[in-house]
């Protein structure tokens, strides 16, 4: 008796001889191998993002397939596993004792699998392959875009996946595997295993309404801005965490009025005189004419881009799309 799975091969259970044992087994045309566990190496890709979301919607619109979908996936995993690998309930999904056992072999195995299509990709020349790379928005330092299009039109058969998020954020994803190379602002507190290369560095800048009374202060310090309402990104943000440090390093305490995800907004809050901001100066040349900037205290925090990248190997796509991007910023 036998069934076919994921791989395209033939599944049958064989006995082992001198045990009356039984196990499955991979059925070739000209052989039948061993194998005591057959997985889908989609399913561990299932589990994984159910373990990182810690919730079926969200994994399931990450990764482009239905809810139900899904839920059938992770069940007839833990039907392989005859083990129960969340524990669930009506808000969120938590990870059983054999389901954190299982995480983290799964993102090595998974991790595996890219590096073996890497080494593929780099005998060929680049022709295949798949480069996954994040970006917090509005950096400043480079055109991440302009850098994307430049390497696809040079390496049209390598997939590209793009994702923006606050630099903490994919300062983890690159911890975990899920992105090659990261754009962000930092770092602070990172894992060891994430390697950061410096790009560009530049002041932080406080911005408000021409009309706000800050702009009449000759000098400003942090106790100043304590008891003004400040517009500010999400906590992941660089930005955000750069200027946070600023203030808990002296010891002064903030009100955020306001916290936003996008540049755009931040800057049209302040504009409209809901709150003042730091943010780095090529965001605040974005309102220039229509936003005062005014220089932070001596000992403010500077803006430091870096890249982000795994501190073992880097794949062949990842180097080849970040050799010139460097040549250019250590020149």
């Amino acid at each position: 008796m036998g069934f076919r799975s994921g791989f395209g091969v033939r599944l049958v259970r064989s006995t082992i001889p001198g045990t009356g044992f039984t196990c499955p087994t991979v059925e070739t045309d000209s052989s039948v191998h061993l194998r005591f566990l057959v997985m889908d190496l989609r399913q561990l890709e299932h589990f994984v993002t159910v373990a990182e979301e810690k919730h079926f919607t969200r994994a399931s619109e990450r990764l482009f397939i239905s809810q139900s979908g899904l839920s059938a996936s992770i069940r007839a995993l833990e039907k392989e596993l005859d083990a129960e690998l969340f524990d669930r309930n009506t808000r969120r999904v938590e990870l059983t004792d054999a389901g954190q056992a299982l995480l983290e072999e799964s993102r090595r195995t998974l991790a595996s699998v890219l590096a073996a299509r890497d080494a593929v990709a780099a005998v060929q020349g680049l022709r295949r392959g798949r480069l996954r790379v994040g970006t917090e928005q509005c950096l400043g330092a480079v055109d991440v875009p302009r850098e994307l299009a430049h390497f696809h039109a040079q390496h049209p058969g390598v997939e590209l996946l793009v994702q923006q998020a606050g630099s903490a954020r994919l300062v983890e994803e690159v911890h975990t595997g899920r992105l090659d190379v990261a754009f962000v602002a930092g770092p602070a507190g990172a894992p060891e295993d994430v390697r950061f290369l410096p790009l560009a560095s530049e002041p932080m800048t406080l911005v408000c309404r021409p009309e706000h009374d800050l702009t009449r202060m000759r000098r400003i310090d942090w106790k100043s801005l304590c008891d003004k309402p400040f517009v500010d990104f999400n906590t992941d943000w660089g930005s955000r965490q750069v200027t946070d440090r600023a203030f808990a390093a002296a010891g002064v305490a903030r009100k955020i009025a306001s916290e936003v995800n996008d540049v755009h907004t931040l800057l049209d809050l302040v504009e409209h005189g809901l709150g003042i901001a730091v943010v780095p100066e090529h965001i605040a040349r974005k309102k220039a004419g229509k936003l005062a900037s005014l220089p932070l205290p001596a000992d403010a925090p500077s803006w430091d881009v870096t890249i982000a990248v795994s501190a073992g190997a880097t794949s062949a796509a990842a180097a080849t799309f970040l050799a010139p991007i460097r040549q250019r910023f250590d020149a």
